[in-house]
């Protein structure tokens, strides 16, 4: 690992991080929740203005659910395909409808070769997990040939055991908030 220039010998790297929604949303006087994000209204417009829409890590989401949903890409992907849908109807003098999220599961890679997945009550681990994983991925990139050099890319990384990770942060807010973490190998 590479650190401000500086080289630490190491076999594992663990880098964790957390997520804080914008500051934005403290200086809009509106209700957050503990995080400091937006309480949103059902349709994920913004209370008191039902032009402005929140989504993703901004909006604090939680109508008819136990908890907030979380701030994950899938979150945010439906939040702004309801937003736009919202909009659209809108535009036609139609109403919109409240945010509906689909929990189509979760899915984490642990390690060369192994990964986790859950779907409801559904669970698999190890490397089957790791190739639902990857199959997922690549079947989410827009293209074939977008999927074949991914695809390539990682069938070399995988056979030549190739261990680096990649990060680069740059300058500002982040490198404060890292630590000046300049660049990890």
């Amino acid at each position: 690992m590479t650190l401000g220039g500086e080289r630490i010998p190491a076999r594992t790297v663990i880098w964790a991080a957390g997520v804080a929604a914008s500051p934005l949303a403290r200086s809009l006087g509106l209700p957050l929740d503990q995080s400091g994000r937006i309480q949103v209204a059902p349709d994920l417009s913004l209370p008191g203005h039902p032009e402005v829409f929140a989504i993703g890590d901004l909006a604090a989401f939680a109508h008819g659910l136990d908890a907030p949903l979380p701030g994950l890409a899938p979150v945010a992907i439906q939040q702004g395909r309801a937003a736009a849908r919202t909009l659209q109807a809108r535009l036609r003098g139609a109403p919109g409808r409240p945010f509906r999220y689909r929990d189509r599961g979760t899915m984490a890679t642990i390690g060369r070769g192994a990964a986790v997945a859950q779907r409801g009550s559904w669970q698999l681990a190890g490397f089957l997990a790791w190739l639902a994983w990857l199959f997922i991925h690549l079947m989410l990139l827009v293209g074939f040939r977008n999927r074949l050099a991914v695809f390539l890319e990682w069938l070399f990384a995988y056979l030549s055991q190739q261990r680096r990770a990649r990060l680069i942060i740059g300058t500002g807010a982040r490198d404060r908030a890292g630590g000046g973490l300049d660049r990890m190998q």
